[in-house]
């Protein structure tokens, strides 16, 4: 007789949005950053902090078995993906990201069922309407994003450029990416097309890393501007954010400013529909919930656009952890 399955696996489903809780309220009370200084017990936190003691031996021991903290007799301390990710000031930090995370996208996750409904995001307009004001909430953001992008960026610098003499990153923000390909192939001309306010906070990062004039911004607006014509154009993490009308559009803009023989690059979490990955679909239903008309989509998908496009050859290989990289090259 075979016996029925507890309801561990569901709970544990279930018990994600409480674990993601403990995460946030340590960030906002400064657990991550007041354990970098030394190990401290639960009471010794607690009077640091002015917070309740039983609260935080709970909060304490909930760090520890979801493995960011470790324990001995001299109390608790941070585990390495803490001591990496979580401390404020550390090169790594994430804060940024998690902070969009908690404040913006998680929210937008409470209108799912609605969306799922209707097709439609809990959110109108441009994703990133917004974003960006607060400059401090900028640059947090943008830390955290080239903690992320930097191993995409290793990926892409070893892409086969030897052909190419110009790149241009499309919605490349603060120009981490770019900076990374153009140090590995200083003879490329680099360029990043974003947003007109983005302008300083990709001075000052060419600056801190000793880039200034190896890489160019042009200020524009994708929709409303042409791309800066260029050997091969990069769109990363951008076609995901936009319904398949608007995708359509900047491939086709991409075709126009890409020269005979470049390529067009374009990276995202794409869906694999046969062995979907349950990162890549929430990402998906990220969009759903948080853009109007975004999502992740199919290779396949892309690949008929790109030709659609006219682009002559398409190929994908993986990028990242759960990344598809497709290039498609336009005939010379």
């Amino acid at each position: 007789m075979t016996s029925s399955p507890g309801p561990e696996a569901v709970l544990r489903i279930a018990s994600g949005v409480r674990q993601a809780q403990v995460l946030f309220t340590s960030l906002e009370l400064g657990v991550f950053d007041m354990l970098a200084e030394g190990p401290l017990s639960a009471d010794e936190l607690a009077e640091r902090r002015s917070l309740h003691p039983r609260a935080v031996r709970d909060l304490l021991a909930a760090l520890h078995a979801l493995g960011l903290l470790e324990r001995d007799f001299g109390g608790y301390r941070l585990a390495p993906a803490a001591d990496t990710y979580l401390v404020r000031g550390r090169p790594a930090h994430l804060g940024g990201f998690l902070a969009f995370l908690d404040g913006v996208l998680h929210p937008a996750w409470r209108g799912l069922t609605q969306s799922v409904r209707t097709g439609q995001a809990v959110r109108t307009g441009d994703p990133y309407d917004g974003l960006y004001d607060s400059a401090a909430d900028r640059d947090g953001f943008l830390d955290a994003m080239d903690v992320l992008n930097s191993p995409l960026a290793a990926q892409l610098a070893e892409y086969d450029w030897h052909r190419y003499r110009s790149f241009v990153d499309v919605g490349g923000a603060r120009g981490n990416l770019a900076a990374q390909i153009a140090k590995a192939h200083p003879n490329l001309d680099a360029q990043v097309f974003d947003l007109p306010g983005l302008s300083p906070a990709f001075d000052r990062h060419m600056a801190a890393l000793g880039l200034t004039g190896a890489v160019s911004f042009t200020a524009g607006d994708f929709f409303a501007d042409p791309l800066p014509a260029a050997d091969v154009v990069i769109f990363g993490h951008v076609l995901h954010n936009w319904p398949e009308e608007r995708r359509d559009v900047l491939l086709a803009k991409a075709y126009e400013a890409v020269s005979a023989g470049g390529a067009v690059l374009v990276y995202d979490p794409m869906i694999d529909e046969h062995r979907p990955q349950l990162p890549n679909v929430l990402a998906s239903l990220n969009m759903l919930v948080w853009s109007e008309g975004g999502s992740e989509y199919p290779v396949g998908d892309l690949r008929a656009r790109l030709f659609a496009a006219g682009f002559a050859t398409v190929t994908a290989s993986p990028i990242g952890a759960t990344g598809t990289l497709v290039a498609a090259r336009k005939a010379a």
